[in-house]
């Protein structure tokens, strides 16, 4: 069995876990906030038997599409403010997705 941790943006977050629970994955929702740009995210917990870690995969693939945003940058903390260095266009979305061995699990 795997654990799948995937990082998805709260844009896509809706339709990623709606189309796993869909196909009978466990997942379990986290709102999380990036720690570069301090953008909300979703951390996705998903259950997955092994041959199936591939097909969790694709979904979140699919699902989660990248964008382009002007976000607030933390570049000038320490060299104080300066007008332009506040705002930056970004690219944020697409996910990151990492899979963990699991152990053991048990539902109570």
């Amino acid at each position: 069995m795997k654990l799948i941790l995937a990082i998805v943006n709260n844009d896509d977050s809706a339709v990623v876990s709606a189309t796993l629970t869909r196909e009978n994955f466990s997942v379990t929702k986290l709102s999380t906030t990036g720690g570069f740009l301090m953008i909300g995210n979703t951390t996705l917990l998903i259950g997955a038997e092994d041959d199936r870690v591939g097909r969790a995969k694709e979904i979140i693939q699919e699902h989660s599409r990248t964008r382009n945003k002007v976000a607030m940058t933390t570049g000038s903390l320490g060299r104080g403010i300066q007008k332009d260095s506040l705002e930056e266009e970004v690219t944020v979305g697409g996910a990151t997705v990492f899979v963990l061995d699991v152990e053991s699990m048990d539902k109570y």
